[in-house]
């Protein structure tokens, strides 16, 4: 009987356990510093159901893996100018609030798993607000943990190697596709590399918005022997239309997985991704304290030069 049960018998006071050891312990989770920049997800696309659900899931990610940070969303402006229900901003008008209210500049961080349409203009925005823009999100392992585990929800692949039990419709090869173009393929083809490790199937790289660049990888898997190939999207969800996926699928007459959406990871590499840039920014905001350097936002993250 537990002490707990016994009447008059005082209650068990709990201790703190002492700190896993080794390797494989549980890492502490950083302090964000006091006065630290908001974190500004940049979205490439307007506000809307599809990508207001995933966004605000990945904040939610976000915050419980970092307590105490400041998050807010930006949309791009709405396609025909009417505002969308709610209090969604675009990126422009959270820039311009910060800097009206005297804030520090937020860091931005797109939401894009590599190379896209939007970063240009993104940079150039953030430019005016001598706001710092970190990388895209990958190619980073955690984005080809999504992937498998997509793969392996729609029945594609193995959830865990160790597990040894055939699957009927696993994919012996995986096109892994993306949008931003040639670019943007050649970046997962990092992302590929570890999805292949993972899967023990040759995996390649293709562009939805490159015309023939799916089919040709299609083709290819082919020709090395992959007798049932699948589509696997390296995309998060908002950057890219659904009607792209759709299609790729229809024309190659490969089964798809799903995007990645608001997968755990996915937020975790947002919070991460935002972490590795609080230094560069605090440094930003020192120089911009005193005398003027060199115009525009410098880019922060995993590939800022040193």
């Amino acid at each position: 009987m537990s002490t707990a049960a016994i009447p008059g018998a005082p209650l068990p006071v709990r201790t703190p356990g002492s700190r896993a050891r080794g390797r494989h312990r549980r890492p502490e989770r950083p302090e964000i510093p006091a006065g630290s920049p908001a974190l500004l997800l940049a979205v490439p696309a307007a506000a809307g159901p599809d990508s207001r659900s995933v966004v605000e899931e990945l904040l939610s990610i976000v915050r419980s893996e970092q307590n105490g940070v400041r998050t807010a969303a930006g949309y791009l402006p709405s396609g025909d100018g009417e505002a969308e229900a709610g209090d969604e901003r675009t990126v422009a008008e959270l820039l311009a609030e910060a800097a009206g209210a005297g804030l520090p500049a937020p860091v931005v961080v797109p939401l894009v798993p590599g190379p896209h349409d939007f970063l240009p203009a993104l940079h150039g925005l953030a430019a005016e607000y001598g706001a710092p823009v970190t990388d895209a999100l990958g190619p980073h392992p955690l984005l080809a943990e999504a992937v498998h585990v997509r793969l392996s929800e729609a029945g594609l692949a193995r959830a865990d190697r160790a597990r040894l039990f055939a699957i009927a419709t696993a994919a012996d090869g995986v096109v892994l596709t993306t949008v931003g173009g040639q670019a943007a393929a050649d970046a997962a083809g990092i992302t590929g590399m570890l999805l292949a490790a993972r899967l023990a199937v040759p995996v390649v790289a293709a562009a939805l918005d490159v015309p023939g660049s799916v089919a040709d990888a299609v083709a290819h898997l082919k020709e090395m022997g992959a007798q049932n190939p699948a589509l696997a999207p390296l995309v998060i969800g908002p950057e890219a239309d659904a009607e792209l996926l759709a299609a790729a699928a229809e024309e190659s007459g490969c089964p798809s997985a799903a995007p990645l959406g608001a997968y755990q990871a996915v937020g975790q590499l947002v919070a991460s991704t935002y972490l590795a840039a609080l230094p560069a920014a605090a440094s930003e905001a020192a120089d911009q304290a005193g005398p003027a350097q060199e115009d525009g936002p410098r880019a922060v993250g995993r590939h800022a030069a040193q």
